[in-house]
């Protein structure tokens, strides 16, 4: 069972570090209950997907995708076709006068992208010996494009031509895309992240380039998301978040999650100094506008954007670390872990008022 404790919501400085909140055994209240743990996957599942308001798609080492009803846990189909693992999956919805389909498009490390109909199970396309793994992806739907992350940032079409790619010199490759304002994308580099600018022709041919770099992250970028469209945030391995202008690219936040070393984890011996805080990686990041969910470890930390403070967190939430979590509602919330499991959680509303939380620095 997943508990949640609230802290001070006391506003701090744009960049100022704020305290960790320590959550202890007594609890006001059980903010997140776990519903029903979905069973299929063979290996790790690292991504979850919502395709519309009834179903949601899993992924990971298996090189399956699994389609799910949300409501009823049912497992309504299954995708085989990958021979490795799946390194990125999205939706992409094409809309026509009269209706809407939403298809998965799938990556994997058999240096292959493919489309999948999830209504089916069947694969529609693929595009097979790419020079690289795609590690990330991107579907721009104003321009009704699809940008891939990998040794390389490509831009495909609707019927998967490519239109321009850009290498780039970093040895980890993209890991990470998002879309900014004014045809601007994001690109997680290492510990850098890279600001592209696509640009359309008047012959609607498509060019890419690189105008920005931010160098603020200590360590590598783990995740990156957007929250509005004002704002977008980013993680590292070092537990770094940080809060960014989507316009001008500035930092307007700056959190470095901290927890606190176990006196039973620990060799039994004497010990002159306090415990350590130890820095736990930041695997995903999620948003619904007011706070962003945070994959720390294998459990699950709340930020609030309004007060730019932490209000809880959960050290463990699964048996290994988080990868991947997923807001389907205001009170759903679906997590995977690299224990092969799916949870799916209740969540209620927060408190207008609650109980400062005990700090640990």
């Amino acid at each position: 069972m997943l508990r949640w404790i609230l802290g001070s919501r006391e506003a701090q400085g744009s960049v100022e570090k704020s305290s960790v909140l320590c959550i202890g055994e007594e609890q006001p209240k059980n903010w997140f209950t776990e519903l029903q743990v979905l069973k299929g996957h063979f290996d790790i599942v690292r991504f979850l997907v919502q395709i519309d308001d009834f179903r949601c798609a899993s992924a990971g080492d298996d090189g399956l995708v699994l389609v799910w009803n949300v409501e009823t846990g049912e497992r309504l189909q299954e995708l085989r076709g990958h021979s490795q693992q799946i390194t990125a999956i999205t939706t992409f919805t094409c809309n026509d006068d009269l209706t809407s389909h939403t298809s998965l498009i799938t990556a994997s490390s058999d240096r292959s992208l493919s489309l999948w109909d999830p209504d089916t199970g069947n694969r529609v396309q693929t595009i097979s010996d790419l020079q690289s793994s795609v590690k990330c992806l991107l579907v721009l739907e104003r321009l009704c494009v699809l940008a891939s992350g990998g040794g390389e940032l490509c831009v495909w079409n609707k019927e998967f031509e490519l239109q321009c790619h850009k290498p780039n010199h970093s040895d980890t490759g993209i890991t990470a895309l998002i879309e900014l304002p004014k045809n601007c994308i994001a690109a997680a580099m290492d510990k850098e992240i890279v600001i592209y600018r696509l640009t359309v022709s008047t012959d609607s041919s498509m060019s890419v380039a690189e105008i920005r770099c931010l160098s603020d992250h200590q360590d590598r970028i783990r995740a990156l998301i957007n929250v509005n469209d004002g704002l977008f945030a980013s993680g590292s391995h070092a537990g770094e978040l940080i809060l960014w202008d989507a316009i001008d690219w500035n930092i307007l936040a700056y959190e470095h999650i901290l927890w606190e070393e176990s006196q039973a984890s620990t060799q039994a011996e004497i010990r002159l100094a306090a415990p350590k805080p130890s820095e736990m990686s930041i695997q995903h990041l999620t948003t619904n506008g007011r706070h962003i969910l945070a994959a720390v470890g294998s459990g699950l930390y709340v930020y609030s954007i309004l007060t730019k403070t932490v209000v809880a967190y959960r050290k463990v939430a699964h048996d290994s670390n988080v990868l991947h979590t997923m807001l389907l509602s205001d009170s759903e919330l679906m997590s995977c872990s690299e224990d092969g499991s799916v949870r799916m959680w209740e969540i209620q509303d927060l408190p207008l008022h609650a109980e400062p939380a005990s700090a640990v620095m």
